[in-house]
């Protein structure tokens, strides 16, 4: 039959996997940075090893992809935990969350996980992945999956199973080498040998787990220690054990017996008391800016409010400042290396102007700052004229806010509070199925920009690859300079989400560009219930600045 590949006519015979044709054709590459990893059919990934059976337009996957990353990141791990479980069988791993570029993964042991257990784990690893055994996929029934994993002592997967929607479930396994079965949602390698290239970095208890840089494919990426941002995410753990809302099933039992009403309202108590502990180090640090910055759909303006109102209840009268007001006339605007408007680039902002009216509001002197107006797409010829009196202090909000940049030399930093938010899910599917952060925040902003823009889920998913490529450059890498790091996610959060993304996701048709996105998203919303409870959510939730009913916007 004739299929095309590459954009580039071929023929394929009935029975024949793409890896055989690409390999027919040269295709195949010579190391990770011109290796495909899988293909892509219809808006579909596919493992290298699936039989098309019949015609059709056959797109491959790089590494440079996301979807790449994602691909030899499943295969790396499943190599991790099969080893594992072939080294200590009693062992027990746990993937947490994003650590840097890493993942972080705790494991149940006794003795306690070592270093040296993790060296040994590493030798493994390198002889497994060389040996090159082939990872097959297997169908079996819910029934007979449910049985398997429960006989495997995996009842993190039986009991995910049982809100899956469809009669099927498809495995991974390495009959050359292991009887370990598992399950993600989505493709790996179609052998060990394809994830040549990682680390591993010790911690206590567990390790992270490194893979190679998406822009540098033959580097292993090092480890960088954020200790930080690890704080926050085990106190997010913390924050799951103690509302027994950790995984899908615990979530999904919680809207099943209607008591996710009392889980929103601890989760809210939580956050209060957050936002109340970020008042009182903002007043101890005696502090005249707060500084506030974090990645798109993170809740920076719903956090700065929450922070303004407990500061309020301590006799202080906020004043509140958004860096976009400081965005340059569009003319003077960088431009990327396609030749299109930088809007996230700090060139962007008029940074000198900024520095000039916050050290005189810092002095009590007055000033009029300048006001955008994102239709004519540029600054107005008035602003807002204020003052910063003694009993008051600044909450400037923004993504460069913890850009050293923004504060030049004339600003007295040891009065300028910094703050960092993000939404640092911890919530999984299960042990080996973790909810990426990214996951989250894309559909808080897809809730957003189309409850609020109007925007189709095509066009937020079309911008999401600048997004991200101007938060690592101009966010991540600051992070860790924040005095205080605020998660706001939400644990009950996706049964929300779910009721508003998941009927428009399914509107996006198999011929756009980006179906492959709204299935990865469609997928593991599969495994959560919708809670109909919007009635508990407070409205100065955090949540109420995507899905609506925010009370700071009115």
């Amino acid at each position: 039959m004739t299929i095309t590949i590459e954009k580039m006519p071929a023929e394929m015979t009935l029975g024949q996997t793409i890896l055989e044709l690409i390999e027919a054709k040269g295709l195949a590459g010579k190391d990770l940075s011109d290796r495909p990893l899988a293909a892509r059919i219809g808006g579909e990934i596919f493992n290298l090893a699936y039989t098309p059976m019949h015609e059709a337009d056959i797109d491959l996957v790089y590494y440079r992809e996301e979807e790449g990353v994602k691909v030899y990141e499943r295969t790396l791990q499943f190599v991790l935990i099969m080893c594992m479980r072939k080294l200590f069988p009693e062992a027990r791993v746990f993937v947490r969350y994003s650590l840097g570029e890493g993942v972080y993964m705790t494991i149940d042991k006794e003795p306690a996980f070592s270093e040296a257990d993790m060296l040994v784990l590493k030798d493994e690893m390198r002889r497994v992945i060389e040996a090159d055994f082939k990872l097959l996929r297997k169908r079996m029934s819910i029934a007979e999956a449910t049985a398997a994993f429960e006989r495997d002592g995996q009842h993190d997967k039986s009991q995910l199973l049982k809100w899956r929607r469809f009669s099927y479930f498809d495995v991974y396994r390495c009959p050359d080498y292991s009887e370990y079965i598992d399950y993600y949602y989505g493709e790996t390698a179609p052998s060990t040998g394809y994830v040549s290239l990682f680390d591993l970095h010790y911690l206590e208890h567990g390790l992270v787990m490194l893979r190679p840089k998406r822009e540098a494919p033959l580097e292993p990426i090092a480890y960088v220690p954020n200790p930080k941002m690890a704080a926050v995410f085990k106190r997010s753990d913390e924050w799951g054990r103690i509302m027994t809302c950790s995984t899908a099933n615990e979530l999904n039992t919680r809207v099943e017996n209607g008591s996710v009403r009392e889980l929103i309202r601890v989760n809210e108590a939580l956050h209060e008391k957050m936002f109340a502990r970020t008042a009182d180090a903002i007043i101890t640090h005696g502090a005249k800016a707060v500084m506030l910055a974090g990645p798109s759909s993170s809740g920076k303006t719903t956090s700065a409010n929450r922070i303004a109102t407990q500061l309020r209840a301590e006799g202080l009268d906020p004043i509140m400042i958004s860096l976009d007001n400081y965005y340059c006339d569009r003319r003077f605007c960088p431009r990327d290396e396609k030749g299109e408007l930088d809007f996230e680039h700090i060139e962007a902002l008029d940074i000198k102007r900024f520095n000039h009216d916050l050290k005189l509001l810092m002095a009590g002197e007055e000033v009029e700052t300048p006001v955008f107006d994102f239709i004519d797409q540029k600054p107005k010829d008035r602003g807002h004229v204020m003052r910063c009196g003694p009993d008051q202090l600044m909450i400037i909000e923004g993504i460069h806010g913890l850009n050293p940049r923004m504060l030049g030399d004339e600003i007295d930093k040891s009065r300028v509070f910094k703050v960092y938010v993000s939404a640092l899910t911890t919530i999984n599917l299960d042990d080996h199925n973790r909810v990426r952060t990214t996951d989250l925040r894309i559909l808080r902003r897809l809730v957003r920009d189309y409850e609020t823009r109007g925007a189709s889920m095509e066009r937020t998913l079309s911008m999401w690859a600048s997004v991200r490529r101007g938060e690592s450059r101009w966010i991540f890498p600051f992070q860790e300079e924040a005095d205080i790091i605020l998660n706001t996610v939400l644990h009950y959060e996706p049964a929300i989400m779910k009721r508003h993304v998941y009927p428009l996701l399914l509107t996006v048709p198999p011929e756009s560009e980006y179906y492959c996105m709204a299935r990865a998203i469609v997928k593991y919303l599969n495994y959560f219930l919708e809670a109909n409870v919007e009635d508990e959510i407070p409205p100065t939730s955090i949540l109420r600045e995507f899905i609506g009913g925010n009370t700071f916007y009115n």
